[in-house]
């Protein structure tokens, strides 16, 4: 399988990736956690799980996600309070709501929210 690599800082270490990894979910998508009640904004994503050992290690071992698929930056929200959150696929799913986030930093990143989904600042697209 054709593969590469990218340094991720968050894991302080170079990350292997198939060359071809399918994100379900683009930057903008609004998505809810499958298990959890909380929802948020893609703002960015990895194509394998690119977070710190320790981190992943503080996952009940009979929950942790598979390391070999996407993992979402989100700025997510639930009841009690706004944060950021790292996600992996497996537990993600569109938000059909319609709804807008209501978290502190959506308008640091997202110029607009249109039809359901948040649009990127031209500042920060390449």
């Amino acid at each position: 399988m054709d593969r590469s690599e990218f340094y991720s800082s968050q894991a302080g270490r170079r990350i292997d990736v198939p060359r071809r990894s399918r994100a379900l979910f683009a930057i903008g998508d609004v998505v809810k956690h499958r298990k959890y009640d909380f929802r948020g904004v893609v703002f960015d994503i990895d194509p394998v799980y690119a977070n710190s050992e320790e981190w992943y290690d503080q996952i009940p071992e009979d929950q942790r996600p598979r390391r070999d698929q996407p993992f979402y930056h989100l700025l997510a929200e639930n009841d009690e309070s706004s944060y950021v959150a790292y996600v992996s696929q497996q537990n993600l799913l569109i938000d059909k709501d319609g709804e807008p986030i209501d978290h502190p930093q959506v308008n640091q990143l997202f110029e607009d929210f249109r039809k359901g989904r948040y649009i990127l600042r031209r500042s920060l697209t390449h």
